[in-house]
């Protein structure tokens, strides 16, 4: 039998695509794993959005156009923080839509255990989790 050549995806149906593959996780489950140390939070939003939202304490802030170059363990350019494959990664964007499809971006690259937070920054601050100006 030969294989049907898949046409162009729809972004709701990328983004459901790309959600299978990640483990994903709420807000106070992403706050329970930063305090015990055990997942960098990346947070992806850009400037106008925390400035007026806010950040969250801790978070390392790379915008979206410079995430892979900054968390890829081997990269020229990496963050110190992106300090192997095996780094539990948990990117925050707005929502939680965009954060999806770089999550899978940075599997990609090797981040393994790369997901994202759902429902975003605003899950995170509707939560009551902190948040500073």
């Amino acid at each position: 039998m030969t294989a049907v050549p898949e046409g162009p995806l729809g972004i709701d149906e990328l983004l459901e695509r790309v959600r299978e593959g990640l483990d994903r996780v709420e807000a106070a489950e992403a706050y329970e794993a930063v305090r015990a140390g055990e997942v960098l939070l990346v947070d992806i939003r850009y400037a106008a959005l925390r400035d007026r939202d806010g950040l969250i304490p801790g978070a390392l802030v790379v915008e979206r156009n410079e995430l892979e170059w900054r968390l890829d363990p081997q990269g020229s350019h990496r963050a110190p923080e992106a300090t192997g494959h095996d780094l539990r990664v948990v990117v925050v964007c707005n929502e939680g839509y965009a954060s999806s499809l770089a999550a899978a971006s940075l599997r990609r690259l090797g981040l393994h255990r790369a997901t994202d937070l759902v429902g975003g920054f605003q899950a995170w601050k509707a939560a009551g989790l902190p948040v500073t100006a």
